[in-house]
């Protein structure tokens, strides 16, 4: 019989080339012209050769009863969920591609089935853990999550979260990203409305991906493998494009119903997007570089279009990783390497550092760069790794054989004979045992064997799945826009836009207009602010349209996703954000505009000063402005109250909507106007769901005053708030006496500062309910506030704050912006300060705030150190350059600094508790840029060693020069009688990783003087410098820090002629080159009292300036 020719992969070069050149083209005008097939029969074949590839590499060991697969061929119990993925992207990638083929005999529709079937498989295990998706929704915890192996044919659990590390919310996203690219292909995955409701609980699953250390790609969490989860940024970047993918998705199809539609939190994607930009090119804390980013900024994700954030974290990779027989994973990953120990889970301290060059190099990746050169269009890369994976793909030797399906078929029917050398993708390359030292010494001069996993007798699933699509696109069988539907490598604004009534991200134009609707309380509100030239309109002048506060709004949006038979509760109760508030939404027939949550009038004091009022609508006018994303412009509902009338800053917000009027808003675009005007230009959310629902919600709308006549005509006609003052007395020795002491001065006294101690006191001994004077005392404390928050009195209105345990609304997002920008939080005092390294849930705030510590150091500080983080929070995502230098912002120090610039350097009497919510902000913006006006305002050396030394300020390379200090002191470094050791130090960590910098600022929190810290800094810096200069030298003893320190001070006084004191003053406020001169001296003289190497004695000269 005639043999017949076998297509391949490795065509010419010059047609393969001519192919790809138009399958790189974006335009879909040309999709049809470029892939117009020149020769049929060719091309026929070629696509018979795939799908006899798919049906040996992936079908073959598809479960026969759920339809997903193993993460190698020779595992027939255990099922990859990522792996499945992967193979059913794979799948796909070839129906997509025999569905240009008019007779296709049958193929596409059999790969689109199995496809089906592998999706819903996933989808039907995942359903069975419905309980484990409500408990994870409530609190993002690993015990919880939804697993990521499952028994083949059964589904089963197969292993505990106590075993393996099964949350990894890259997974979840990678599944609903692949599953909107099925679904708008024409592929029918989901076929019930219970089916779409688990979906939209996936999506509430995967929103919190910002602040949810997960164990990532790898399964293993931190570098050091041992059992710690981390924030990773391929997770968050996931997640944020599967946001960006479903919403908007009917999960029914083209012809599904409005109530089969999925929604998303706008804000918890920009969260969510803001977050992965700010911890690129890093992946986590542990690690400064890994390959799994590559899959979320180019394929699969296309998670930032940011071009140079894109080339930053892309070309750190390649540098860092690429090696010749793939890429490394990450440093030190002693995954498959000979000297790891498979028995054990988790590794031993330091056990990482023995993996150091050696670690396995993953042919994986060229593909993944193969692909990624596809889409931009680069013919140079996809030769480049095309070239360097072809010695890494075996071929299996299975001879010749009758090929198990009718992959080749001649005119006649006739089956041919075929050489199914079948390529085959190895896992990784390891380094043989006996060559380990001669890698490590030369690294890239050691052969390396692959692994036993992806070999043609075991087959590594992802490896080949991920094969054949690279393989598809490279023969110009599929096209870049078949491959990714939904144009996810295009930025936002260069999609297709979406037809429908569904709210989906379409970019947003570079001039974007923000739409402003001023609402005023009450007729005679609204006459008022007329005769200054604001126009506005009243609650009753907007109708049919509703004006809702923003917790009305989340009480609709509880009812998306319930399922009594499933045990799932709907979208947990968290607040609507800036975004989501500028939407106009549909719900149950009326019209809804929701007002901010800025105007929401809290039970925190907050909402009380119309200074931060006004601080906080520019930014959020900028916010929406900067991130919208949405087809429509946004509409911000700006709120006026009468109450704003009588504080004594409402001529400033007069100011400020007299320039929105303008147009412009310190340079944004702003416009408006009517309500009724604008809603035609508007972003409109149809909330759909609710029409199927018979629920009465309770709905309360914001109402509008009613007055008997208009009133006010001017300001000078409104009551204004006075302000108030009183002397401070101490009630502090209170505490000592019995209760009906503490009733009788209580009686007795008329300030309200005093009252609150008092009455404080009384709480914290007897409890809310105790009763004085017929008045219970929990009541009198909250009437205490309102009236001294009528009164703008904020040291009483921040005590009775803290009195009653009141938190700041949603300050939990603010704390993980300032984690992942590489910063620790530390709140609290002295020893029972409390370190804050990972995200906390919305339910630990209050513990977190109202400790033993700070109740018996002072009550105030529970809501004044809220107060910072939320700023801090704020500022860290607007001025990163403030916190340049500070790894881990010690609250209750920062306000330290505060106090001290108050009253040292302005000599001020005032205290930090009494200030202002805006005074406040504007004190910690003040002190946090102290570099920029301490030479103008002629600040002291010591002034600024103290607010440096409170906010925990280091220079530039700081970390990176202790590290090398370390590598020169085999004993370690001693400082207050703590000692960093050389190992396991050195050695588990690396010079540039964020966790070798949080051990060094560790040490220096154990210094109680900030002067005395800053001092220590310079210390390292001196000695760093005299180590770069004299790299010979090195510490044979502990290096002691506070002996240097004090034999500096020594040399000091002894050169004033002075003698010893324990006032260090003078040495504190002596200058940077002085200090410095005498830290080298005393270094020099630590070292040549026997603690330098031989060749120093014999006569090198230390060079020290």
């Amino acid at each position: 019989m005639e043999e017949v020719e076998q297509p391949s992969p490795d065509t010419s070069d010059s047609h393969q080339t001519r192919e790809r050149q138009r399958t790189a083209s974006g335009c879909d005008s040309e999709t049809d012209v470029h892939l117009r097939v020149i020769c049929y029969d060719a091309t026929v074949r070629k696509l018979d050769h795939y799908y006899g590839i798919v049906k040996r590499q992936l079908l073959q060991h598809q479960s026969i009863s759920l339809g997903i697969f193993p993460s190698t061929s020779n595992d027939h119990q255990v099922a990859d969920i990522r792996t499945s993925i992967y193979c059913a992207a794979s799948i796909w990638s070839l129906f997509q591609a025999y569905r240009r083929i008019d007779d296709d005999r049958g193929k596409a529709y059999e790969l689109g089935q199995s496809c089906v079937k592998c999706m819903r498989g996933i989808l039907t295990c995942w359903m069975r853990q419905c309980k484990h998706v409500e408990n994870f929704k409530k609190g993002q915890q690993p015990k919880f999550a939804l697993h990521a192996k499952f028994h083949l044919l059964t589904g089963e659990e197969v292993i505990s979260s106590d075993e393996y590390g099964h949350l990894q919310i890259d997974i979840v996203s990678l599944y609903l990203l692949f599953l909107v690219q099925m679904i708008t292909s024409g592929l029918q995955i989901i076929y019930t409305m219970d089916e779409v409701t688990f979906v939209q609980n996936l999506v509430y699953y995967v929103e919190r991906a910002y602040r949810t250390p997960d164990f990532g790609m790898w399964e293993r969490g931190s570098k050091y493998n041992n059992g710690t989860p981390e924030l990773h940024a391929s997770s968050i970047g996931m997640a944020k494009a599967a946001l960006e993918a479903i919403n908007g998705c009917n999960l029914f199809g083209e012809k599904g119903a409005s109530w089969s539609v999925i929604f998303v939190d706008i804000d918890a994607h920009n969260r969510n997007r803001s977050i992965f930009e700010t911890l690129l090119p890093r992946e986590s804390s542990s690690k400064n570089v890994d390959s799994s980013l590559l899959c979320a900024i180019s394929f699969p994700a296309f998670a930032t279009h940011d071009q140079m954030l894109y080339s930053k974290t892309r070309n750190q990779i390649v540098n860092s990783l690429e090696c010749k027989h793939g890429f490394k994973r990450f440093h030190r990953d002693g995954y498959g390497t000979v000297l790891e120990d498979s028995k054990r889970r988790h590794y031993h301290i330091a056990e990482t550092k023995e993996f150091e060059k050696i670690e396995c190099e993953w042919p994986l990746f060229f593909l993944f760069m193969i692909i990624e050169g596809m889409f931009k269009g680069n013919e140079e890369q996809v030769e480049e790794y095309k070239n360097k994976l072809k010695p890494m793909v075996k071929r299996d030797k299975w001879g010749v054989s009758l090929c198990a399906c009718p992959c080749y078929v001649h005119c006649c029917g006739v089956k041919c004979w075929c050489l199914s050398t079948d390529p085959v993708v190895p896992k990784y390359y390891y380094v043989h045992k006996d060559q380990v030292n001669l890698e490590r010494a030369e690294p890239g001069s050691q052969g390396r064997q692959p692994s036993t996993e992806g070999t043609p007798r075991n087959l590594f699933l992802w490896g080949q799945s991920v094969w054949i699509i690279a393989s598809l696109l490279m023969d110009g069988l599929l096209h870049i826009n078949e491959l990714d539907i939904i144009r996810r490598h295009l930025p936002s604004y260069n999609r297709p836009r979406k037809g429908g009534r569904y709210s989906a991200f379409q970019g947003t134009a570079s001039d974007l207009v923000v739409q402003v609707v001023l609402i005023a309380e009450s007729m005679r509100l609204q006459a008022m602010m007329a005769t200054y030239g604001i126009q506005t309109q009243t609650p009753h002048e907007v109708e049919p349209v509703q004006i809702w506060p923003p917790r009305e709004l989340v009480k609709v949006y509880k009812n998306l996703g319930v399922s009594d038979k499933m045990g799932l509760q709907g979208r947990p109760t968290r607040p609507i954000g800036a975004l989501g508030t500028s939407k106009i939404y549909r719900v149950c027939g009326h019209t809804v505009l929701c007002y901010p949550l800025v105007f929401e009038v809290s039970d925190f004091y907050l909402s009380h000063d119309m200074a931060l009022l006004i601080d906080d609508i520019k930014s959020e006018l900028h916010f929406v402005g900067k991130y919208w994303r949405l087809s429509g412009r946004p509409t911000v509902c700006i709120l006026i109250r009468e109450e704003h009338m009588r504080d004594i800053h409402f001529r400033e917000l007069l100011d400020l909507l007299a320039q929105l009027k303008t147009g412009y808003c310190d340079g944004l675009k702003v416009r408006t106007g009517r309500l009724q005007n604008l809603i035609s230009s508007s972003c409109i959310e149809h909330l759909d769901f609710m029409s199927t629902m018979d629920i009465d919600l309770d709905i309360q709308a914001f109402e509008q005053l009613q007055h008997a006549s208009i009133g006010y005509q001017s300001l000078t006609d409104v009551p204004r708030a006075i302000t108030y003052s009183e002397d401070s007395m101490s009630f502090k020795d209170m505490d000592l006496q019995p209760t009906h002491e503490v009733i009788n001065v209580l009686r007795s006294v008329s300030t309200l500062h005093g009252q609150t101690q008092l009455l404080g006191i009384l709480l914290r001994r007897e409890g809310p309910d105790f009763e004085v004077d017929s008045h219970p005392v929990g009541e009198r404390v909250v009437a205490l506030l309102h009236q001294a928050s009528s009164l703008r009195y904020w040291l009483t209105v921040r005590e009775c704050t803290a009195l009653l345990s009141k938190e700041v609304e949603s300050i939990s997002p603010y704390i993980t912006t300032v984690l992942v920008s590489g910063k620790q939080l530390t709140v609290g005092y002295g020893k029972e300060e409390v370190l804050l390294d990972k995200p906390v849930q919305p339910g630990e705030v209050h513990d977190l705030f109202y400790n033993a510590s700070l109740q018996t150091h002072n009550v105030v500080q529970a809501v004044l150190q809220q107060e910072v983080v939320l700023y801090c929070g704020k500022l860290i995502a607007t001025h990163t350059h403030l916190f340049n230098g500070i790894l881990n912002i010690r609250v209750g120090w920062v306000i330290k600094a505060m106090t001290y610039y108050l009253h040292d350097v302005k000599h001020r009497k005032d205290t930090v508790e009494g200030l202002a919510p805006s005074e406040v902000r504007r004190l910690l913006l003040k002190v946090l840029s102290i570099d920029e006006w301490a030479q103008q305002e002629k600040l002291t050396p010591q002034q600024i060693r103290v607010v440096d030394g409170c906010l925990g300020r280091t220079p530039k390379r700081f970390y990176e020069k202790v590290f090398n200090i370390l590598r020169k002191t085999p004993l370690g470094v001693r400082l207050c009688d703590q000692l960093l050791p050389q190992h396991p130090t050195i050695s588990e960590m690396s010079a540039g990783e964020l966790n070798f910098a949080l051990t060094v600022q560790s040490l220096l929190n154990h210094i109680q003087h900030p002067e005395y810290r800053q001092i220590v800094v310079e210390v390292f810096s001196v000695v760093a410098t005299i180590l770069e200069r004299n790299p010979e030298l090195k510490f044979l003893r502990v290096l002691n820090l506070d002996q240097i320190f004090r034999d500096a001070f020594k040399m000091f006084l002894k050169d004033l002629g002075r003698e010893w004191t324990e006032d260090l003053s003078s040495f504190y406020n002596a200058s940077h080159v002085v200090v410095s001169s005498y830290l080298a001296r005393a270094v020099v003289n630590f070292m040549l009292t026997g603690d330098m190497r031989s060749e120093i004695e014999e006569g090198l000269t230390c060079k020290v300036s």
